[in-house]
């Protein structure tokens, strides 16, 4: 038996970042996003928030060195491992250690290094932290074409909406492993790696709480708030000290059995209240 990502249902569980300051990040994570920090065997800087993780490692600024989608069960994760091979998707070598044993990775077209286990339950304890897990990842892409076939072919994530060039091209592809609207995504753009990273703080007024913790701290919003068309949430985002762009993100849509929506490449489609930054 084999089952796809969609149906495993699997969440983003942790994202690692690359840079030549990892001390420096780390505090900008503990301060500005609220997760503690340690430094682990290896050297990283492993940052954890309630429901979020970050590892910081050593390396070139901006660069995702891998990502951990996590899944319900043991079993779950064997069934889609069998659905990856079976779609003759090579399993890496790479052993990721934020994972319990048995956790396997591949790498997408563009390089980017995807680990798929289950989570290891933290039980540290977090008190007065503003809510906002870890939700999803975006990419950007000179192909999004061959990322969206990767993911909903080879890996069983389900598209969810499309965003198109008046060539009839893709510019944005949304695609999910659970319910929420999208896990991740990919925008057409020359560079090729990470777009952005984003937290799902819940509802409208965490936005606002959010803002003013960052305003406590001279951070100020580099988009938004805005109201994105695909996915219908509402938004705001800030760059830390590296200058990788982080999303704050409340009342995402729920997505269950619907038809693909199609956008125009278009400002309104990145924001429908006001001004959008097109990255093609």
């Amino acid at each position: 038996m084999k089952i796809s990502a969609l149906q495993a249902g699997f969440k983003l569980d942790h994202i690692a970042l690359e840079t030549t300051k990892k001390k420096r990040l780390a505090n900008f994570y503990k301060k500005i996003m609220g997760m503690d920090y340690f430094v682990n065997k290896d050297g990283d800087m492993v940052c954890i928030g309630p429901l979020r993780k970050l590892i910081i490692k050593d390396g070139i600024n901006n660069k995702l060195s891998f990502a951990g989608f996590s899944c319900r069960s043991e079993k779950d994760l064997k069934l889609f491992k069998s659905y990856v091979t079976s779609n003759k998707v090579k399993i890496l070598d790479f052993i990721n250690p934020y994972f319990k044993e048995k956790a396997f990775s591949i790498s997408d077209p563009d390089g980017n290094i995807i680990s798929f286990g289950v989570g290891l339950n933290e039980s540290q304890k977090f008190n007065g932290i503003l809510n906002g897990p870890l939700q999803h990842l975006t990419f950007s892409s000179s192909n999004v074409e061959r990322f969206q076939k990767f993911y909903s072919e080879k890996l069983g994530f389900k598209i969810t909406d499309i965003v198109i060039h008046d060539n009839g091209t893709l510019a944005t592809s949304f695609v999910t492993s659970n319910h929420e609207h999208h896990t991740l995504a990919c925008f057409k753009a020359n560079k090729v790696g990470i777009d952005h990273h984003s937290y799902e703080v819940g509802e409208w007024n965490f936005i606002r709480d959010w803002c003013d913790h960052f305003s406590k701290y001279d951070i100020k919003l580099s988009w938004g708030p805005g109201r994105h068309g695909p996915g219908n949430n509402l938004f705001v985002f800030i760059r830390d000290v590296d200058n990788n762009w982080i999303e704050l993100s409340a009342e995402l849509e729920t997505v269950h059995d619907r038809e693909i929506k199609k956008w125009p490449q278009a400002e309104k489609t990145l924001n429908l209240w006001g001004k959008g930054i097109l990255r093609s």
